[in-house]
C-alpha cells in the first residue's frame, strides 16, 4: 500500500495540481458557481410546484392544482421566477463565463462577460415557424391569405402555417446552451482578452474618468470578436442549409456526451477519481467541477425544466421519466451523486462517523466524530478529511473509495429500472442525507428509501476498518 501511494504521490498528485490551478478551468468552475444563486431561485420554485401541483396527482388522479385558490396563485408566482432563472440560464452561464475568463485573462471582466453574450446570442434562433396538415376550403384560405399575413398567416388548400421573427427560442437559452457556450464565447472571449493585452485599443487621455476609458479601451477588441464569431455563424449557416451552430453542437456534441454520462461505468469512473483525489488531499469535487458541471449539471437542469413546463404535455416527474424515453432527459445529473453516494460528504463519510461511534475504541478517532458528526450532517466533511485523518490514511483508503462506488452503483441501479423518479431539482449541497434525496426527486417519497439502503451499504464498508483501525496505534499512521 505504501508503495502504491508513494507511487500515486508522485505521478498522479502534480496532475491533479495542475488540473485544479489551471486558469480556464478555474474559470469554468466560476463561471458555473456564478449562476448559482439563480439556479437556487429557480429551483426552489420548480420544486414548490412539483410539491403542491404533481405530487398530489400521484394519489388523487382527479387534483387540479389550477382550480385551487392560493395554490393557483404560488405555482403562477412560481412560474415568472422560472422564467427569469431556469428557462433562460444559459444566457446567465455566458455572462458568468465570459466575465470569469476575462477575469482569468486580468482584462475588462464586465466587457468580456458582453462579448460573451452578444457572441452566444447572435446565432441563436430569432424566428419561429409552424405548419399544420390541414384540409381547408378555399373560401378560408383566402381569408386567411387576405387578412392574416401581416400576422404571419398564411394558409393553402392542404395546411396552414404561422410565422414571426423577433421570437427567442427558449430551447437555445436554457441549460441545452452551455455546450455552446463553452465553445462560441470562448473563441469570441479569448479573442477579446488576447487584443486587450496587445494593447490594440482605443487610447484615451488621463483626463477621462476610468470607468470610461475602459469601455472606449474594449471596443476594438469586442468587435473584433463579435465580428469573428459573426462570421463564423454566417459561413456555417451558408454550407448547412441555414442550421444554426447551436443546434448543431446540441445535436452532433452535446446529447452524445450526455448521453455517454448515463452509463453506469462513466458515472463510477468520476467517482473513483473525485475519491482518488481527495485521498492525496485535492479536493475531488472542484478538480472535476467543469466535467460534474458541465455534462451533469446540465442534465439536472434539464430535467428540472421538463418538472416544470413538461414533456409532450405531461408535466412533473412523469413527464420527465417519458423524456428520458426520447433521450431528451436524463437519469443521473449532477445532484445524483449527493443524494446517493457523498452523504456527509464526499467518501459517505457520514456513514464513518456512525461507525466509529459505535465500533472505534481509539480516543483520537471518537474525538474526530464528536467535532466532525455536527458539520457531517450539513455534508462538511473537511474536519474528518484531515482531523481523522482521512487524507493518507492507508487504512481508509479502500473504504473511502468503496463506499461511494458501491452506493452510486445502487443509486444508479435503482433509477435505471425506475425504482425511484431521477434526481430533476437542484437542492443546496449542505441539506441533510435523506431529505435531500426526498427534495431532489420532487417530492418522491421512495428516493430517501434508496438513500437508506446506500448508507447502510457505505456503513457495512466502513464498518471492518473502523474495527481493524482499533488494532493499530495513533503514532502507526
Amino acid at each position: 500500500m505504501d508503495k502504491i501511494s508513494a507511487w500515486l504521490e508522485k505521478h498522479l498528485v502534480p496532475i491533479a495540481a495542475k488540473i485544479g490551478s489551471e486558469k480556464h478551468l478555474v474559470a469554468l468552475r466560476d463561471a458555473f458557481i456564478g449562476t448559482m444563486p439563480a439556479v437556487m431561485a429557480g429551483s426552489i420554485a420548480v420544486m414548490i410546484n412539483a410539491i403542491i401541483r404533481d405530487i398530489p396527482k400521484q394519489f388523487w388522479p382527479d387534483y387540479d392544482a389550477s382550480t385551487v385558490p392560493v395554490i393557483r396563485e404560488i405555482i403562477g408566482v412560481n412560474g415568472f421566477v422560472w422564467n427569469g432563472t431556469l428557462a433562460v440560464i444559459g444566457l446567465m452561464f455566458a455572462f458568468s463565463w465570459g466575465y470569469n475568463l476575462a477575469k482569468a485573462y486580468k482584462t475588462n471582466e464586465l466587457a468580456g462577460g458582453i462579448v460573451s453574450v452578444a457572441a452566444f446570442i447572435q446565432g441563436i434562433a430569432f424566428a419561429y415557424s409552424d405548419t399544420l396538415e390541414t384540409k381547408l376550403p378555399s373560401s378560408v384560405v383566402d381569408a386567411i391569405n387576405t387578412t392574416g399575413a401581416d400576422g404571419g398567416w398564411s394558409a393553402t388548400a392542404d395546411s396552414i402555417s404561422k410565422g414571426g421573427w423577433g421570437w427567442l427560442k427558449l430551447g437555445h437559452l436554457d441549460a441545452r446552451a452551455y455546450f455552446t457556450v463553452m465553445i462560441i464565447s470562448t473563441i469570441a472571449v479569448l479573442i477579446f482578452s488576447k487584443l486587450m493585452n496587445k494593447n490594440i485599443t482605443i487610447k484615451m487621455p488621463d483626463s477621462v474618468p476610468p470607468a470610461v476609458s475602459k469601455a472606449f479601451a474594449a471596443i476594438i477588441p469586442a468587435t473584433v470578436a463579435i465580428y469573428v464569431v459573426a462570421i463564423i455563424n454566417f459561413i456555417v449557416t451558408k454550407f448547412t442549409d441555414g442550421q444554426l451552430i447551436i443546434d448543431l453542437i446540441q445535436k452532433y456534441l452535446a446529447e452524445p456526451f450526455l448521453g455517454l454520462s448515463q452509463s453506469l461505468a462513466s458515472v463510477l469512473i468520476v467517482s473513483f477519481f473525485v475519491q482518488l483525489f481527495w485521498f492525496f488531499g485535492i479536493h475531488g469535487p472542484n478538480v472535476f467541477a467543469p466535467v460534474l458541471d458541465g455534462i451533469w449539471q446540465q442534465a439536472l437542469l434539464i430535467n428540472a425544466n421538463i418538472v416544470e413546463k413538461g414533456y409532450n404535455g405531461v408535466s412533473g416527474q412523469k413527464g420527465v421519466l417519458d423524456a428520458v424515453k426520447d433521450g431528451k432527459a436524463y437519469i443521473w445529473t449532477r445532484g445524483s451523486f449527493d443524494a446517493y453516494a457523498w452523504f456527509g460528504g464526499s467518501g459517505g463519510t457520514l456513514m464513518l462517523l456512525i461507525a466509529i461511534f459505535i465500533f472505534s475504541k481509539r480516543a483520537d478517532y471518537r474525538e474526530v466524530a464528536k467535532l466532525g458528526i455536527a458539520p457531517g450532517l450539513f455534508n462538511i466533511n473537511e474536519p474528518v478529511m484531515f482531523g481523522l485523518p482521512i487524507v493518507f490514511n492507508a487504512i481508509m483508503f479502500i473504504p473511502f473509495i468503496l463506499a461511494p462506488i458501491v452506493a452510486t452503483t445502487i443509486g444508479w441501479v435503482a433509477t435505471y429500472f425506475g425504482l425511484v423518479y431521477p434526481v430533476s431539482v437542484q437542492i443546496p449541497w449542505a441539506t441533510p442525507p435523506i431529505l435531500y434525496s426526498f427534495l431532489a426527486t420532487a417530492g418522491d417519497w421512495r428516493a430517501p428509501i434508496v438513500t437508506i439502503v446506500c448508507m447502510l451499504a457505505s456503513f457495512a464498508i466502513w464498518a471492518p476498518f473502523v474495527i481493524s483501525a482499533n488494532k493499530i496505534q495513533e503514532t502507526d499512521i
